[in-house]
């Protein structure tokens, strides 16, 4: 699996993959970070849960880091359809 930690020794694979330089994405990333942490506040205090806080499956995507690579590379290479 790709991760960020593997990539940013290619910063031209980088650059070609996420559209954003390493020191652009590094600049990102704190931003990302507090908007991360903000929606998962926000949906752990939902009072109608169906499992406890902790339950289902493990996520595959670590850091964060990863985390925004992987949605900043899906959005590059997935066009958005219009219905």
């Amino acid at each position: 699996m790709l991760t960020y930690q593997e990539l940013i020794k290619k910063p031209s694979r980088f650059m070609t993959l996420t559209s954003l330089t390493v020191e652009e994405f590094d600049e990102l990333l704190p931003a990302f970070e507090r908007a991360w942490e903000a929606d998962v506040e926000k949906r752990a205090s939902c009072k109608a849960r169906k499992r406890k806080v902790g339950g289902g499956r493990k996520p595959t995507l670590k850091s964060s880091a990863d985390k925004l690579l992987f949605i900043l590379v899906y959005f590059k290479t997935y066009p958005l359809q219009e219905v």
